[in-house]
């Protein structure tokens, strides 16, 4: 399971809900819908990694969120 912060928000220019992953940069998707938006960043996440691995880059680690 992937633990990554994940933001979401409508582009008026695209028309279209935008998922970023500010933690792997240049990890970004888009969908119709906020669902969609995030069902495909999951995927674009999945393969940032995978490729990240394939390429030996670093992955870097989610961030820890503190709860009070």
């Amino acid at each position: 399971m992937l633990r990554y912060e994940i933001m979401i928000y409508w582009s008026e220019e695209d028309q279209a809900f935008i998922a970023e992953v500010p933690e792997l940069p240049g990890c970004a998707a888009d969908g119709s819908t906020y669902k969609e938006a995030l069902q495909n960043a999951e995927v674009v996440m999945q393969e940032w990694i995978d490729t990240a691995k394939d390429l030996k880059r670093s992955i870097p680690e989610p961030k820890l969120t503190l709860n009070s």
